[in-house]
């Protein structure tokens, strides 16, 4: 069941008028741009979800560029497996390879990871919740 204006904010007897209203997605200012960010970003979390590949983003994100048999050995993990993950993560557009001869590295792509998370933190920063700076994420208390 979908909630109803008052039971999403103040519940005073002023808004009476408008407690049987649903709320919809687009009352709270999700338009389709913003949906296909979010179902995104989404995606991006359910990806770091797994263990490997957020051991995975961790270490690409701390170097240029990685070697697929280096990255085998940080995650001590099979070069099949490994390569699973990394295709993955290269789908969602979050890593970016390129081919030395027979070999393959691997980076970050750190504009689409920052506009994803932008997406994610801007409701956040816009509420005082959270803070963001060049060096860390700061949460406040309120």
């Amino acid at each position: 069941m979908s909630p109803t204006v008052a039971e999403a904010g103040n519940n005073s007897s002023n808004r009476k008028s408008k407690s049987n209203q649903q709320l919809t997605p687009a009352m709270l200012g999700l338009t389709q741009a913003k949906e296909k960010n979010l179902k995104e970003l989404v995606q991006v979390f359910k990806l770091a979800a797994d263990e490997t590949r957020a051991r995975v983003l961790f270490y690409l994100c701390n170097t240029p560029e990685l070697h697929v048999r280096a990255i085998c050995e940080l995650v001590g993990q099979s070069q099949p497996a490994v390569s699973h993950h990394l295709a993955l993560l290269r789908s969602a557009g979050v890593i970016q390879s390129r081919r030395d001869g027979k070999h393959n590295y691997y980076r970050i792509v750190p504009r689409r990871i920052r506009q994803m998370l932008t997406h994610f933190y801007d409701k956040l920063v816009e509420s005082n919740a959270i803070e963001i700076d060049s060096a860390s994420l700061k949460f406040s208390s309120t």
